[in-house]
């Protein structure tokens, strides 16, 4: 698997939580372009964690906007991300969904199978993050998100009756090394690299991802008759 442009062994090897996430947010903004902001960050509270939010039911703690005009801070300047974390070093890094990547959002099962498939093909997949409520998100291209729907039903199938989900303009993503309270880490299950730098589009990633996800779904329908 190949490494992030430009990452050395020093930086491999973060002093603490806080340096990871700013140079992984500089490191966004800078190598790929993609805008970054700081979102909410965990807590220490009677010896568990807990979100910065204060809600103790929480869907994702440590891991969502701490505001609702989030879309308005983020930023394409590395220097201007470094700012940010440097006043709140623990801040999940999310990036805006919509400007220079959408994503299609699919259950992790359904993931892996599409990610062996398209290497059999030997189809271009893109960066691909796994989060840990079992979720992978395919970066594709402005526009997937929208176009999704419709490339399904050409294929015979519902979009949302096979988990399949498009996040675009007003979407965000957590991004590695985000971690989420009790859950885990956000990962990359297919790190950006120099032969990704223009990612694919909709058309190239929904055959064998729509397929997965039938497919996964179908299963699933089994595995509970």
């Amino acid at each position: 698997m190949e490494e992030p442009i430009g990452v050395t062994e020093a930086a491999r090897i973060p002093q603490q939580r806080g340096e990871q996430l700013r140079e992984a947010a500089a490191w966004y903004a800078q190598e790929r372009h993609w805008d970054v902001f700081p979102g909410t960050w965990l807590e220490a509270a009677g010896g568990t964690e807990r979100c910065s939010c204060g809600d103790v039911g929480c869907a994702a703690p440590g891991a969502h906007p701490a505001g609702p005009d989030w879309a308005g801070l983020a930023t394409g300047s590395a220097a201007a991300a470094r700012r940010m974390w440097s006043r709140q070093p623990g801040a999940s890094v999310l990036l805006p969904a919509g400007r220079t990547f959408d994503a299609l959002d699919v259950p992790e099962p359904a993931g892996f199978l599409a990610l062996a498939r398209m290497e059999r093909m030997g189809l271009a997949t893109g960066p691909v993050t796994r989060t840990p409520d079992r979720r992978m998100l395919f970066l594709a291209l402005p526009g997937a998100a929208a176009e999704a729907p419709a490339l399904v039903r050409q294929l015979g199938w519902d979009s949302a009756a096979i988990g399949l989900v498009g996040r675009g303009e007003g979407h965000y993503v957590a991004a590695p090394p985000t971690r989420v309270a009790g859950r885990g880490a956000v990962q990359w299950a297919r790190r950006p690299s120099r032969a990704d730098l223009w990612l694919p589009d909709a058309d190239q990633l929904i055959s064998p991802l729509a397929y997965a996800c039938a497919r996964e779904a179908a299963d699933a329908r089994t595995r509970l008759s």
